[in-house]
């Protein structure tokens, strides 16, 4: 998957999902375009408009379709589907007009609920693996450089820091796969860096955690590095875009990442090679 991969087109294929749905809703009922405005109170245009996924429906829209096509059951799974819609594509200057806080709040149960977490990382720690440390001179660096009108760094450390449970807590799998260049952007400074190389050497001893590393001079054959992405179980992947933050539920592109991840885990080294690494980065420092 290329790093130039488009967060709108995903957000567009979630659209164009739930527009599908719709006209199959309403062929199945044998309502013409113009039947089903009639019916719902609307001029013909907005039904068109609608399955074209020109026009996103409101929930009272929904409401007003499944009535007409005499599918009111089907009201909440509509819903769920058009808020997939909203929740596709979050830019960054939305997302943290409040700060940084909430983000981690908000996602605290999806990792609770999650066995296998898989992530993939060319330029940071994961911040399951991250020091307060390391964590601090990261949130303090985003709020600087995206003008973050709240400063609540340390609230959100200290969120960050308390997910970390699940690393020794519950029925869960963790497999990271990190290019050898994180290990070596520094963040914090010296001492900080040597204390989060210091900390993955730690974790990749935990029963639930499998860490590796692609070296720099692995053999790649087209397993390029791409954007950060993390696979939650087989229903979500989230990806890190420049300019926002990416939900991820169709299938087919779950599907997707978790194959990018598989080839990407082919060329990464794990045990002792990675180890080696992590070590070779500290004596960098040292």
């Amino acid at each position: 998957m290329p790093t130039s991969y488009s967060a709108s087109s995903s957000a567009q294929a979630v659209r164009e999902a739930l527009a599908s749905r719709l006209r199959e809703l309403r062929l199945d009922a044998g309502l013409t375009a113009r039947a089903l405005a009639a019916l719902a109170g609307w001029h013909e245009a907005k039904t068109s408009r609608i399955e074209h996924a020109k026009k996103q429906p409101s929930e009272g829209d929904l409401a007003a379709w499944a009535r007409a096509c005499g599918v009111p059951g089907l009201l909440p799974e509509l819903i769920a589907e058009l808020r997939a819609v909203d929740s596709a594509w979050l830019d960054w200057r939305r997302a943290e007009k409040t700060g940084l806080t909430h983000l981690n709040v908000a996602v605290l149960e999806l990792y609770e609920r999650t066995k296998l977490y898989r992530s993939y990382c060319q330029d940071v720690i994961p911040g399951l693996l991250q020091t307060a440390g390391y964590t601090t001179a990261t949130l303090a660096a985003i709020r600087d450089g995206r003008n973050v009108p709240v400063d609540d760094v340390a609230e959100a450390v200290a969120e960050r820091m308390a997910r970390q449970h699940i690393l020794y807590e519950g029925n869960h799998r963790f497999v990271f796969v990190l290019e050898a260049a994180a290990l070596t952007y520094r963040r914090g400074g010296r001492e900080v860096m040597i204390g989060q190389l210091g900390y993955l050497l730690e974790a990749m001893s935990l029963p639930s955690v499998s860490l590796a590393v692609i070296p720099p001079d692995a053999e790649r054959a087209g397993r390029w590095p791409v954007e950060n992405f993390y696979i939650f179980d087989d229903v979500q992947a989230n990806v890190e875009l420049v300019s926002g933050f990416l939900t991820i539920t169709q299938p087919r592109e779950i599907a997707m990442y978790a194959e990018t991840f598989a080839r990407l885990h082919e060329v990464a080294v794990l045990g002792r090679p990675a180890r080696a690494l992590i070590k070779a980065a500290m004596d960098a420092l040292e």
